[in-house]
């Protein structure tokens, strides 16, 4: 189960990830839009931490995206 969860997280990292660049932002810009430290952004979005629901909707409104969006993986 750990290693699915773990999967996840780097999926939805990676979203963010991907979803951020396409708005030309950086990490720590991101990171301030969304209230949270530019650590943290960088430990989501490589895997490394699995962000709450909350954690990710503020991500989601920072992006100007809908939450759903994060959760769509190609």
């Amino acid at each position: 189960m750990k290693k699915v969860i773990n999967n996840f997280s780097k999926k939805v990292g990676h979203k963010i990830k991907v979803e951020r660049t396409k708005k030309d932002l950086t990490q720590e810009e991101l990171a301030y839009a969304a209230n949270i430290s530019r650590s943290s952004m960088g430990l989501i979005e490589r895997g490394e931490s699995s962000p709450t629901i909350e954690t990710v909707k503020l991500i989601a409104d920072a992006l100007k995206i809908d939450v759903y969006k994060l959760f769509i993986f190609d």
